[in-house]
């Protein structure tokens, strides 16, 4: 935990950088005692290496971990089994995460709830309806506690019992809106906070696209309530598409300005129609229908050469997601589809909720 988090304060190392340095060096803590001259045999790594040699962020580290234990605080490191598996197949995703809640971030199903923050009180009914239809169905929504639908989502799932987790563009040491310190208290007890940010981080504006992707990576569908057509949530839609994620949105009225994003959405095929929580229920496949007897396999199927790498990958893994598979197998996107359709077809395997694929 120490060393990660003083990997997140050295100059120069962003999510990507530091993963190539944790799989290079093996740990965070032989990142920092690693002879300069090996970290430069990888690329670019030039002002890299000698930053790591600046020792002074461990004061501050110092600091964290004291505010950390002050206030009991989880720290989950991309190696850590609590970390979200879903967030962590993204490639950007951050290497420490702070939490302070009780939700499982490896739930089952998870969903972001996410839209406006100029609300309108069809985009408040819309979240009001949708967590009551869902209270039964053991949901963690995910959003980001600002103004407007996420903190409409927010409120409608402690109203209805349902876990609800907002993670922040700041650190844990403040609430903003400060206007949402109630509701953020009451999210601990039945879900929680979490942020990529240390403590005394202020919402600074460019660490709100920061926050969205990490919504967009932790779950297995977006849900965008109501937006503008650039609103913010657009943009977290955008991220959920390029992580495979399953985007659905509500229409609304073609003249108001804050329906234009998601009708523009499902206009142009970057999100599914839906109007209400069986909508998203039966999309997902979270539905419960009645049990079939299996059909019984065929047996000396004869499978291609990239048929055999995903029956032998599932055998292996019980269950993996499209962008784990990607990098298991090192397929490309096309080819690794057209695999996984005629695997399908013929009974061996089945696809899941958030693109995800397990054997029959």
């Amino acid at each position: 935990m120490y060393y990660f988090i003083a990997l997140t304060l050295i100059p120069g190392i962003g999510p990507i950088i530091a993963k190539s340095l944790l799989n290079y060096c093996g740990s965070a803590e032989n990142i920092f005692k690693t002879k300069t001259s090996h970290i430069l045999k990888l690329p670019g790594m030039v002002s890299v290496a000698h930053a790591l040699k600046n020792h002074s962020v461990f004061s501050r580290v110092d600091e964290e971990m004291e505010f950390i234990e002050k206030n009991n605080i989880r720290v989950l490191t991309y190696y850590d089994d609590a970390f979200p598996q879903r967030l962590k197949n993204c490639t950007d995703s951050p290497i420490v995460l702070y939490y302070s809640g009780n939700a499982n971030l490896n739930a089952e199903k998870i969903i972001g709830v996410v839209g406006s923050r100029n609300s309108t009180d069809y985009g408040k009914h819309i979240c009001d309806t949708l967590i009551e239809d869902i209270k039964d169905e053991n949901i963690l929504v995910m959003s980001g506690l600002a103004y407007g639908i996420d903190v409409a989502a927010h409120r409608a799932c402690i109203k209805n019992n349902v876990a609800t987790v907002g993670v922040l563009a700041h650190g844990l040491d403040r609430v903003y809106p400060v206007t949402h310190y109630e509701i953020a208290s009451k999210m601990k007890e039945n879900g929680g906070l979490l942020t990529e940010y240390m403590s005394n981080t202020t919402p600074d504006k460019q660490n709100f696209p920061k926050r969205n992707r990490i919504v967009a990576g932790m779950i297995d569908a977006l849900v965008v309530v109501e937006t503008a057509e650039n609103g913010g949530a657009v943009i977290t839609a955008t991220i959920a598409d390029s992580y495979n994620r399953d985007v659905l949105a509500f229409p609304g009225n073609i003249n108001h300005k804050y329906s234009k994003g998601c009708n523009n959405l499902i206009k142009t095929n970057r999100a599914n129609l839906v109007e209400n929580a069986a909508d998203i229920l039966e999309f997902m496949r979270w539905t419960k229908q009645e049990i079939k007897p299996k059909k019984q396999r065929t047996l000396f199927i004869e499978f291609t050469e990239e048929e055999q790498q995903i029956y032998a990958a599932l055998i292996e893994k019980q269950e993996m997601g499209i962008d784990e598979l990607t990098n298991h197998l090192s397929l490309s996107p096309s080819i690794l589809a057209g695999n996984l359709l005629n695997l399908e077809f013929q009974g061996i395997i089945a696809s899941l909720p958030g693109k995800r694929y397990k054997l029959i």
